[in-house]
């Protein structure tokens, strides 16, 4: 497991690679909360649950698959204060995500349509890009500061205080 974090005045970015097993899900997920929790994001704000869930299904995709192609994947967070949440995953096998058709009845399948639904509820967006290794990131861009953020569970700075 690696973990990078870069912080800047407006602009906080964490980075964490883990092998591409089940158990690593659980991690990419606590990974992300915590990094919201340091970031001034409280677990219970209605963001930090919305990102938890992003990141257990774009992590449980590239876990599940890959079909063995991908050894490792990258859970990506940047944040800019001002404008934006980028949360994105990153793996090393080339095939897209396909989407599945409304009418198929099936247990399983349905995380880019619940991932697509929840940026689209909250302002934001998907998207599907390849990477120059010939892998690929699967991202979600939230807009900034999030509107749960407006309430009870805003950021707040190192000493408690609410941040404008």
């Amino acid at each position: 497991m690696e973990r990078d974090d870069i912080a800047m005045a407006d602009h906080l970015e964490a980075s964490i690679t883990l092998p591409s097993d089940p158990a690593s899900v659980s991690v990419a997920r606590a990974h992300a909360v915590g990094t919201l929790a340091e970031w001034g994001v409280p677990e219970d704000a209605e963001v930090s649950g919305t990102v938890r869930l992003i990141v257990s299904e774009l992590a449980t995709n590239a876990v599940q698959h890959t079909l063995g192609r991908s050894p490792t994947f990258t859970v990506d967070l940047v944040l800019d204060r001002d404008d934006r949440l980028c949360i994105g995953v990153t793996d090393s096998h080339p095939g897209f995500p396909k989407r599945l058709p409304a009418a198929v009845q099936q247990d399983n399948g349905r995380g880019l349509v619940i991932i697509r639904w929840l940026a689209v509820e909250c302002g934001g967006r998907m998207r599907v890009r390849p990477t120059r290794e010939g892998g690929k990131t699967v991202s979600v861009v939230l807009p900034w500061p999030a509107p749960s953020t407006t309430g009870p569970a805003a950021v707040v700075d190192g000493a408690g205080r609410r941040e404008p």
